[in-house]
C-alpha cells in the first residue's frame, strides 16, 4: 500500500498538491507547492506492459515510479506505486489534496467541487454523457478514496468554465424536452480555457477583456469565444466528438453519415464510435498520421497536404463563426501543443483569417514569439502556453484553504 498521506497542515507555506489526469491508457501526474511543479510524470502503456517517465522542477529527468509488474488496466492500479514514489520525494511533507481533470461535471457543476460519495455517485450517471472519458477520470478517484479516505480530493471539470454560455448557444435544435433531459452543447478543455483567461491580463493586458477566440490546438482540438475572459461560445458540443477536426476524431458530422453508416453499411454503434473517435480526423484523411509534426514534414504528399489544409481551413472557419457569435473580434490566442509549436499551421490560419483584420508577422510567428501579429494589425495574435495541471492544483489549493483552521 502506499506511504500514509495527510490533510494536515505542512511545514512550508504553502500545501503540496497532487495532481491526476486519467485516460484510457495513460495516467498524466504533477505535484506543486504553490505556483511551482516540484515533479511531474506519465505512465503509458497497457494490459501487459506500461512505460513510466518523471521529471523534476528543471525539467529533467528523474528516476520514475517503481511499477514493478503492474499491468496499465486501468491506470489507477498503478496509483499507490505513485503515491508512494511522491511521498519519499516530498522528504516526510504531508500531501494536502489531489486534484483531478474530470471531462464531464453536467449541468450542475461550474466551479470544482470536493469529492464525496455523493458527487461520485452523481458524476456515475454523465458516465453516458462522456463513455470514452468518465469512467477513466473516476477510478483514480475510487482508488485514493480507498487508500486515503481522509484526503481530500478535488474534481475539477472540463465543462465547467463553458457554463456561462447563454442557452442559444446551448441548445440543439431538438424538442425543448431533450434540453431540458440535458442533451445540449456543454463544451469541454474549460480547464485549458481557464488558464489563459487567467493570464491574459499579465500577457495581453491590451486585449484581456476583450472579444477573444482562443484555439486549443493538440491531439483534441477546439476553440472558445470568450469576451470578458468568459466562455461565449465553443466548438465543441454534447461530446468531445464535435467542432474541429482533430487527431484522430472527426470534427463537424453531418448526423446523416452516423444514420447512414449504421443503416445502410450494417455498422454497430460500437463500430461507429471506434471510425468516429479512433480512425478519423488527420489519421483518417492522411492516411499517414495524426501527428501534425509528422505531417507537416510529409506536405509534399498529396494526402498529408490535404489534411493540414482541411484542418486550417475549419480552424479559419470556425474562428470566423466564433467571432459572429463574440460580435467582432480584438485577438486569436492559439494555445496546446499545436498551437504552441507548430508555425506553419498558425501562419496558415492566420492567413484564412485575414479578412477578419488579423495581419500576421511571419518573422514573429517562425521564431515562437508572445505576439505574432503585426504591431497595426486590427485584431491581435498570441501564442499563450496552456497549463492544465496548474489550474487544477490552484482549485485544490484554494479548497485547502476552505478547510483548513
Amino acid at each position: 500500500m502506499a506511504a500514509p498521506v495527510a490533510r494536515t497542515a505542512a511545514s512550508t507555506a504553502e500545501p503540496i498538491i497532487g495532481v491526476l489526469n486519467a485516460g484510457s491508457s495513460s495516467l498524466k501526474f504533477s505535484f506543486y507547492e504553490g505556483e511551482q511543479r516540484l515533479f511531474t510524470g506519465q505512465v503509458d502503456g497497457g494490459s501487459t506492459h506500461q512505460r513510466v517517465t518523471a521529471a523534476g522542477a528543471d525539467g529533467k529527468k528523474i528516476t520514475p515510479p517503481d511499477l514493478g509488474e503492474r499491468a496499465l488496466n486501468p491506470p489507477s492500479e498503478v496509483l499507490p506505486a505513485i503515491l508512494s514514489w511522491a511521498q519519499a520525494r516530498l522528504d516526510g511533507r504531508p500531501l494536502s489534496a489531489l486534484g483531478h481533470r474530470v471531462v464531464h461535471g453536467g449541468l450542475r457543476h461550474s466551479l470544482p467541487a470536493r469529492v464525496t460519495p455523493e458527487l461520485l455517485a452523481e458524476l456515475d450517471t454523465l458516465v453516458p454523457l462522456a463513455p470514452l472519458h468518465e469512467p477513466h477520470n473516476l477510478a483514480p478517484i475510487r482508488t485514493a478514496l480507498r487508500l486515503h479516505p481522509e484526503l481530500l480530493q478535488v474534481a475539477c471539470f472540463d465543462t465547467a468554465f463553458h457554463r456561462t454560455m447563454p442557452e442559444i448557444e446551448q441548445a440543439f435544435a431538438l424538442p425543448y424536452a431533450y434540453y431540458d433531459a440535458g442533451l445540449r452543447r456543454y463544451g469541454f478543455h474549460g480547464l485549458s480555457y481557464e488558464y489563459i483567461a487567467s493570464v491574459l491580463p499579465e500577457c495581453a493586458p491590451e486585449i484581456a477583456e476583450g472579444r477573444i477566440v482562443v484555439a486549443h490546438l493538440g491531439n483534441g482540438c477546439s476553440a472558445c469565444a470568450m469576451r470578458g475572459r468568459t466562455s461565449v461560445a465553443t466548438t465543441m458540443g454534447f461530446t468531445a466528438l464535435d467542432g474541429l477536426p482533430m487527431g484522430t476524431r472527426c470534427g463537424d458530422l453531418d448526423p446523416g453519415v452516423a444514420l447512414h453508416l449504421l443503416q445502410q453499411k450494417g455498422m454497430s454503434a460500437e463500430q461507429l464510435a471506434d471510425l468516429l473517435y479512433h480512425h478519423s480526423g488527420l489519421l483518417g484523411l492522411s492516411g499517414i498520421s495524426s501527428d501534425f509534426r509528422v505531417l507537416l514534414k510529409k506536405r509534399r504528399e498529396p494526402r498529408a497536404r490535404f489534411a493540414v489544409e482541411l484542418f486550417c481551413h475549419r480552424v479559419a472557419r470556425h474562428i470566423a463563426s466564433l467571432a459572429a457569435a463574440l460580435g467582432g473580434l480584438d485577438a486569436v490566442v492559439f494555445t496546446a501543443g499545436v498551437g504552441e509549436n507548430a508555425a506553419p499551421v498558425r501562419s496558415e490560419i492566420c492567413q484564412r483569417c485575414r479578412w477578419l483584420g488579423l495581419e500576421l508577422d511571419e518573422t514573429a510567428n517562425c521564431e515562437h514569439r508572445q505576439r505574432i501579429s503585426r504591431p497595426d494589425s486590427p485584431v491581435a495574435a498570441f501564442v499563450l502556453k496552456t497549463d492544465e495541471n496548474l489550474m487544477i492544483a490552484r482549485h485544490a489549493r484554494a479548497l485547502v484553504s476552505e478547510v483548513s483552521p
